[in-house]
């Protein structure tokens, strides 16, 4: 258990701690709003405020700030809000254990680049689930930084990674210092989608040329461990692009991309069932040499369950169909 998890719970005197308030905060950052969160929680919002002061001011930090777009949680606040998370999972389990029922709920967590082959495998994959028993999935889209700290630090099963290959090394020294092991999934380049309305959709063979006058939708958060942020997106292709739109969800992307004709991305290959649905189609660079790899990430001593193999399997199955 991390520092911060132990010192919440310190004894009545050190800290002032209880599951409510960790559960407020999260509802807070949840819906990015006092008023929300305490409709939602059915606490007045007074109350709701109050509780959130004396945490903070028990921990000694900032946990949120008042922003244009709502209450963001800081970077002490992103902290806390991880080992909160974790603190509740773990405060559910124990109450599952040792419920009268003597049910064993199976639990399956995965973090994921934004990657169409592996959302078709999840799928696939949550066709399988028994209907016996209790089951609680957790799939979650983010970066490679967010994927290894919720191994680490929140408790996710698995992870899979995404990097150039140029930057192997920086992610193996990286994940064996933190006690991960990984395996190889697959290799591969990119390759371009636009909508079908596009100006290059019917030019045989593309150039990074051909992309400077258009916009590129990008992943917002990339990460190399060592490496500045700044020096990460200078290495992503092409350089020379003037407007770019920078988005989290894969969904929203792909709605970019069908409604705004101008727009183009770099991503892993796509299923065809995916490309007829948003009216896109999938384009190669003739000078896009780049290879990428997708790395399965766990813990060392980890010992894989049922459901992470049924997933495994259907991941492998996607790799070869798309990839």
């Amino acid at each position: 258990m991390g520092y911060l998890a132990q010192t919440m719970l310190k004894p009545k005197g050190k800290i002032i701690m209880n599951i409510l308030y960790m559960k407020y905060a999260l509802e807070i950052a949840k819906t990015g709003s006092i008023n929300k969160a305490s409709e939602t929680l059915y606490i007045a919002q007074p109350n709701l405020s109050r509780s959130m002061k004396e945490l903070e001011v028990s921990l000694g930090v900032t946990l949120f700030e008042r922003t244009s777009k709502g209450m963001t949680p800081t970077p002490e606040g992103e902290k806390f809000l991880q080992y909160a998370e974790k603190i509740l999972r773990q405060v559910d389990e124990v109450e599952s254990l040792f419920k009268s029922t003597g049910v064993v709920k199976q639990k399956f967590s995965v973090s994921v680049p934004r990657a169409s082959y592996i959302a078709y495998a999840f799928s696939r994959f949550s066709n399988s689930i028994s209907a016996d028993g209790q089951v609680e999935i957790f799939y979650k889209e983010t970066n490679s930084l967010e994927a290894i700290n919720n191994i680490v630090n929140a408790d996710y099963r698995l992870g899979i990674v995404r990097y150039a290959a140029q930057h192997d090394k920086y992610f193996k020294d990286a994940l064996e210092h933190k006690g991960l092991q990984y395996e190889l999934i697959t290799e591969f380049s990119y390759v371009l989608v636009m909508s079908r309305e596009h100006a290059l959709a019917n030019k045989e063979e593309i150039t990074y040329d051909d992309l400077l006058p258009y916009i590129e939708i990008a992943h917002a958060d990339p990460y190399v461990p060592s490496l500045p942020l700044v020096e990460v997106r200078k290495n992503e292709p092409p350089e020379g692009i003037n407007r770019r739109i920078y988005v989290f969800e894969r969904a929203s992307q792909f709605e970019l991309l069908a409604e705004n004709p101008s727009t183009f991305m770099w991503v892993s290959p796509i299923p065809n069932e995916l490309l007829n649905r948003y009216g896109l189609i999938q384009k190669i660079c003739v000078q896009n040499k780049r290879v990428y790899k997708d790395v399965l990430i766990y813990k060392e001593n980890y010992s894989l369950s049922e459901l992470d193999k049924i997933f495994i399997t259907e991941l492998c199955e996607a790799k070869r169909k798309y990839l």
